[in-house]
């Protein structure tokens, strides 16, 4: 329903190594084939960053036979489309930047991650923390940063918490790249140039510790995102030729295999019920509160628990293709769509580092040369510049921050498919709301029963409902349902369809008709109290349906299209966060007025073709500025696409609906527009948080390292407070900290 472009990822020029790894392109877990092309892909243990897929695409991009590079930050996952090229050569040019690769299989698992750090690398960090300590007490107790003991302890913290950081600045530096790697081993050069070896060692090991444990943080917002896909077993119970149950891994389950789910079992795949009655918990995949009951026909969910009886279904897609996993893919995918935010600050921090830089280099050979200061105090001070100079905290704001919002956002139902949506949602001024299908359930029901003789009420709809018993129309099937169960039915003969006017049959002997107004005229029984309730009913944008015999008219049943449950509680909602609601339909002006007033719409637009519909958005655009447009069926498609932000309603199970739209509402529940537009004004409340957080401490750091009041050390722990702070900031939405505020200002 939406045609909005999604621009390609672009590369950050300068950003923290781990700092970026929640950030995401293109998923090599779901591959367009190219025609004519191979793939293949590969597992790199380092590649957290677009810094490491720059270095990659300019190592990769020029070699024969490579048609594309698709990246997966987030998996860590390469895919080269190749044409019969041999692939030791992309192995050992991998090698050749630094980039610890290995070959994966196709049909790698999606829930595949690599840990944060092995115990080699904690033990390194262990030694490396130690030895600088030492270093830095030596030099506090009476030996100089010079003497050999000194020397010793901080070489030993260099090399065993050093060399990844410094082989990968050497990398940065053969390739002009002015990254966080390139900054610190010039720091670390420098303070060893000029003699400051505990300095150095400790930088090194601040750093290090730095990498680890924002790479731990960021673990974190993979494990949401593919925490969701845990929801689901790994082993389901299968019926098998021999028509008896045995344990089967998911993955090995076929579409159209018998499956059995026990009461209190999550279930493992999409399917629909074949035998057996329930409640189902969906609340992980639509964010429903209240258990659904399931009968045979009824749709499944991967990932939603079954709560009280028996049930066996019919699996319908598998594991790699179930809502559960559609849902996840789509989160992984969304970061390629970068939010407008994230846009601007890598743009910003694209000129930003150089640009310290040169400033860091002014300020070491300036006062020595003009004013004949002490070169190796304004040297220290400049190395210093360059330590704050990472845009690791500013340029890892965004992601994070992103990232954790959409994934608390898919844990409540609502599906949004890209950072710029979640972010733009604050900017909403007006929704624009279809109506049926929306705003009512899309299905008829009886609303009012109106007794014309001294038939009671029940008895009435007892007798409408056993002459429709075995009628498909959406009128009669709004009647049975009305109606009692099938048990109490009263006993019909010769029932006769009476096209464009109803149905006969005979109850008891004695004929009685259902039908329309025409066919009341046609037997003659029609008169003043009739048609006076007739009107009434009409004008209250009612379809009515009479029962009657030969003789007189015993009842008329009103039927209207249902208000979904919610929706006006929903639409006072909106009111209270100051979007204005707007209805867009394309049923008559008496229907929709209706609907609107009791709801409580602002405007109602009625009698609109589905290019009435694009032009209203167009106008609410110019008026209001931002506009969104929730609907659910083809016609609304146009205004979907024109708005800033299209919603899909009830998209759960349908591929058309997640694939396609800006937002997709997991289940009927109007309400998850309020927490939508609530959960992106936190977003950007959080955004604006970390983004002058970072930018006050590294301002702050730069006075003092001109002042002389900061040493090299300091710096690195700033750098990495930072960070830290704002991955924490970040992570907040993941526990729906802002979405409970529904008060946030625009």
């Amino acid at each position: 329903m939406n045609v909005h472009e999604h621009h390609r990822h672009q590369n950050s020029a300068a950003c923290c190594a781990s700092a970026c790894a929640a950030q995401t392109v293109q998923p090599a877990a779901d591959v367009t084939a190219i025609d004519g092309a191979h793939f293949a892909r590969y597992q790199i243990a380092n590649m957290d960053c677009p810094n490491e897929e720059r270095l990659i695409r300019n190592k990769l991009d020029g070699m024969p036979g490579i048609v594309r590079l698709d990246f997966n930050l987030m998996k860590r996952v390469l895919t080269v489309h190749h044409r019969e090229i041999d692939l030791a050569e992309v192995t050992r040019a991998l090698t050749a930047i630094g980039m610890q690769a290995r070959l994966v299989p196709e049909q790698m698992p999606q829930d595949q991650q690599l840990p944060a750090a092995d115990n080699k690398q904690k033990l390194l960090l262990v030694i490396s923390g130690f030895a600088a300590c030492g270093a830095e007490a030596l030099a506090w107790n009476g030996y100089t940063d010079t003497s050999p003991v000194v020397i010793g302890l901080a070489v030993l913290s260099i090399v065993s918490g050093g060399m990844p950081t410094l082989h990968k600045g050497w990398i940065a530096l053969k390739t002009l790249t002015l990254n966080i790697n390139f900054l610190m081993s010039l720091a670390v050069l420098g303070a060893v140039t000029i003699g400051q070896w505990p300095e150095a060692a400790m930088v090194v090991f601040l750093f290090a510790v730095a990498e680890l444990i924002e790479s731990l943080s960021l673990d974190r917002v993979r494990r949401a995102v593919h925490g969701l896909l845990k929801l689901a077993p790994d082993v389901v119970s299968v019926r098998n030729a021999d028509d008896r149950w045995e344990e089967l891994p998911v993955r090995t389950v076929e579409v159209g295999a018998v499956v059995r789910v026990k009461p209190g079992e999550r279930i493992a795949l999409d399917g629909v019920v074949i035998d057996g009655q329930s409640t189902v918990n969906q609340a992980p995949i639509t964010g429903e509160s209240v258990p659904v009951a399931k009968r045979e026909g009824d749709v499944l969910y991967a990932g939603s628990i079954n709560e009280r009886g028996m049930l066996e279904m019919r699996v319908s897609s598998d594991s790699g293709n179930s809502t559960l996993a559609k849902i996840v893919r789509v989160i992984e995918e969304t970061e390629a769509s970068r939010a407008p935010t994230q846009r601007f600050v890598d743009l910003f921090a694209r000129y930003y580092t150089p640009a310290v830089v040169v400033l860091a280099i002014l300020v070491a050979a300036l006062p020595p040369l003009v004013f004949g200061a002490s070169f190796t105090d304004w040297f220290y001070k400049a190395l210093v510049m360059l330590v704050i100079a990472c845009p690791c905290a500013l340029v890892i704001s965004t992601p994070v921050t992103i990232v954790s919002g959409l994934t608390a956002a898919a844990r409540r139902g609502v599906l949004i498919k890209g950072g710029q949506y979640l972010e733009a949602g604050h900017k909403l001024k007006v929704i624009a709301l279809d109506k049926t299908g929306t705003l009512t359930t899309g299905a008829p029901e009886v609303v009012e029963i109106v007794a014309l003789s001294n038939a009671e009420h029940d008895d009435l709809l007892l007798l409408a409902a056993s002459l429709n018993a075995h009628t498909d129309h959406p009128l009669a099937r709004a009647i049975v349902a009305a109606g009692p169960q099938a048990t109490y039915y009263r006993k019909v003969r010769n029932v006769e369809s009476l096209p464009g006017r109803g149905v006969k049959g005979e109850v008891d002997g004695r004929l009685v008709y259902l039908g329309n107004h025409r066919l009341i005229e046609e037997l003659g029984i029609c008169n003043d109290q009739v048609e006076t309730r007739l009107r009434n009913i009409e004008n209250a944008a009612q379809t009515a349906i009479l029962l009657a015999t030969s003789e007189q008219v015993l009842g008329i049943i009103a039927v209207a299209d249902g208000l979904r449950p919610g929706a006006r509680q929903a639409v006072e909602r909106l009111k209270r966060l100051g979007v204005v609601t707007v209805m867009l339909t394309g049923d008559n002006q008496l229907t929709a007025q209706r609907i609107g007033e009791e709801i409580g719409i602002a405007a109602i637009h009625a009698e609109l073709l589905p290019e009435d519909k694009l032009r209203k958005i167009r106008e609410l655009q110019a008026a209001h500025g931002t506009v969104g447009m929730l609907g659910d069926g083809i016609n609304d498609a146009p205004a979907l696409a024109q708005a800033d932000i299209g919603f899909a309603m009830g998209a759960a199970g349908s591929d058309t609906a997640i694939e396609t739209a800006d937002v997709a509402l997991m289940d009927d529940d109007l309400d998850k527009l309020p927490l939508f537009i609530t959960l992106s004004r936190a977003t950007r409340w959080v955004l604006v948080q970390n983004i002058a957080a970072a930018l006050v401490i590294k301002a702050l750091f730069f006075v003092l390292a001109i002042l002389g009041m900061a040493s090299l050390w300091m710096a690195v722990f700033a750098d990495v407070g930072a960070s830290l702070l704002v991955v924490f900031n970040g992570l907040r939405l993941l526990r729906h900290a802002g979405i409970r505020t529904a008060t946030i200002t625009r």
